[in-house]
């Protein structure tokens, strides 16, 4: 079953050069719908307000980290459900374990490129 490209997504990071590329990414795989945010308090206020198909979101941001966003969402009943997929630059056992205990869809380690992407996508809701 294909990933429906009409969802909308949300990124989250603070790094605007990282927003911009998976930006890209996913526009190369057929997604259109994308909105950005700088980090997780500001994504929590847009998740309150649009409902998302997909976040993706850097674990490492201030105030607010990809990590603390993913328990937020999990704990909230009307965000519970929403698909989440953590980016970081670190592959650490212990970070991979903590988001998976937290509830995060997948996990990609920069850098990715599109196929990593899509297959990280295809994963998500081939599970649902």
């Amino acid at each position: 079953m294909a990933v429906n490209t009409s969802i909308p997504i949300l990124i989250v990071d603070d790094y605007n050069t990282m927003i911009r590329i998976i930006r890209n990414l996913l526009r190369q795989l057929g997604f259109e719908q994308i909105d950005e945010a700088n980090d997780g308090s500001m994504a929590l206020a847009k998740m309150r307000t649009r409902q998302y198909g997909l976040v993706i979101s850097d674990w490492n941001m201030e105030p607010m980290t990809g990590y603390d966003l993913l328990q937020v969402v999990r704990s909230d009943p009307n965000l519970a459900e929403t698909p989440f997929i953590m980016v970081t630059a670190e592959s650490k056992t212990d970070n991979v374990i903590a988001a998976k205990r937290a509830g995060v869809s997948n996990y990609i380690v920069k850098p990715f490129n599109a196929q990593t992407l899509k297959s990280k996508i295809d994963a998500v809701f081939l599970n649902r």
